[in-house]
């Protein structure tokens, strides 16, 4: 299926044909679960828009708790409400007895007001923590995840900046504050001026994580609040580097390479090396429901795991989970600074 790995790019997608979706052991009868079953292989454009529930219009006026009607409110983490917002959309174009309220949240609110029967859906940029595990499982509360879309937090310099690769040891000097200068990295000899997000962001703390291996940032930073100021702030400050979402990684600034350990091969932060997980700071995006969610919350993520859902993923700038994926060709990897 794959041509030879040193020279591939992302060519095309395909993708799998949907079907209508079948009870899942384990859920009420008549719930559906994202179709997963490879039947064959089809190009995504010029595919017909209906998936769940076939293009029959419905009667006007139903209202009843359905995968296609109803009502639901979905909590989604606030990198991800640009492409939940785009699913909701065309779910609703296909489906007008469906209303569907999404409403930003952290993560770890998202995941609490599904625990606490605030919310129907729960949209996260991360796998649930220990203690939430733990929290779910003192309660005896019983939650089903799915992944929908491969994401990944991005270093950005400016675009004169002549850096290519870092180590993720290296970021860590940097954002503790031990690293002041890029020329201590073989860069030019400039300041090094780091940019974050807040704190409660969702990217903040998976930078946190896996980064700086849960320390606190000390290095003096310029805090911004999105992806795309940081992208702003980036692209005119010539010492400056950032961490943004995947799908901001080349809207003005330069992404750099980057490796887990020193010695170690850089990976740019392209479509493939995300999606095989080579890249370092890649995430899954997951859509959480619980068991007794309304119906329509099913139908939801069936939608956003289904063919139209994953080409709404791709066209957002992620990377498809759910379906194959066919890389062609791609560049070599630098592995020096």
């Amino acid at each position: 299926m794959f041509d030879n790995p040193r020279t591939r790019f992302l060519d095309f997608f395909h993708f799998a044909s949907p079907g209508a979706g079948r009870p899942r052991r384990g859920l009420p009868s008549g719930r559906l679960a994202p179709a997963r079953r490879i039947s064959a292989w089809i190009l995504l454009i010029g595919l017909p828009a209906c998936t769940l529930g076939g293009c029959t219009p419905r009667s006007a006026g139903t209202v009843e708790d359905t995968v296609t009607s109803g009502r639901i409110l979905i909590v989604c983490a606030t990198e991800a409400m640009t492409l939940i917002a785009r699913g909701r959309d065309a779910f609703v174009e296909h489906y007008p007895e469906a209303a569907i309220e999404v409403r930003a949240a952290p993560s770890r609110d998202g995941i609490r007001s599904l625990f606490a029967a605030e919310c129907d859906l729960a949209v996260i940029t991360r796998e649930l923590e220990p203690s939430e595990r733990g929290a779910a499982v003192r309660g005896g509360l019983e939650l089903e995840g799915y992944r929908f879309a491969r994401d990944a937090v991005v270093m950005v310099v400016h675009p004169g900046n002549r850096m290519e690769n870092m180590a993720l040891e290296e970021l860590r000097r940097v954002y503790d504050g031990r690293t002041l200068r890029w020329s201590e990295l073989g860069g030019a000899d400039l300041a090094i001026e780091p940019v974050i997000q807040q704190p409660e962001a969702d990217v903040t703390e998976f930078f946190v994580q896996h980064v700086m291996n849960g320390q606190p940032i000390r290095a003096r930073a310029r805090y911004e609040s999105s992806d795309s100021t940081v992208v702003a702030a980036v692209a005119s400050r010539p010492g400056a580097i950032g961490y943004v979402s995947l799908a901001w990684a080349d809207r003005g600034a330069k992404a750099l390479r980057l490796a887990s350990l020193a010695g170690l091969p850089y990976h740019k932060p392209d479509a493939e090396s995300v999606y095989r997980g080579d890249y370092p700071l890649t995430r899954f995006l997951n859509l959480y429901a619980r068991p007794d969610s309304p119906r329509l919350a099913n139908g939801f993520i069936t939608f956003m795991t289904s063919i139209e859902g994953q080409r709404i993923v791709r066209e957002s700038g992620l990377i498809p989970t759910t379906v194959p994926v066919r890389f062609v060709r791609r560049s070599g990897m630098q592995s020096t600074h």
